[in-house]
C-alpha cells in the first residue's frame, strides 16, 4: 500500500509496553504526590497516632515526586 509504513509486530508490542510503562510510572508519581499532600494535611494528633512527627512529614513532603520509597 502506497505511503504506509509497516511496523513489525514485535516492534509494535515493544513500543506498547514502553508506553504502558511510562503511563504507569506517571500514575505512580501522581499517587505519591497525592499521598504526601494528604499526609501533610493530617493533624498533629493523627500523626501521633500513626507514629509520625510534623518533622517526619515535612521531610517526606520535601522529597522529589520521583523519589519512591517502595521503588514501584
Amino acid at each position: 500500500m502506497k505511503g504506509q509504513v509497516l511496523i513489525p509486530q514485535a516492534a509494535h508490542s515493544g513500543f506498547s509496553h514502553l508506553v504502558r510503562g511510562v503511563v504507569q510510572q506517571l500514575a505512580r508519581w501522581q499517587q505519591l504526590h497525592r499521598q504526601r499532600m494528604e499526609l501533610a494535611r493530617l493533624s498533629d494528633a493523627a500523626l501521633h497516632d500513626i507514629g509520625m512527627s510534623r518533622v517526619d512529614v515535612l521531610q517526606e513532603v520535601e522529597r522529589p515526586f520521583w523519589d519512591d520509597p517502595l521503588k514501584k
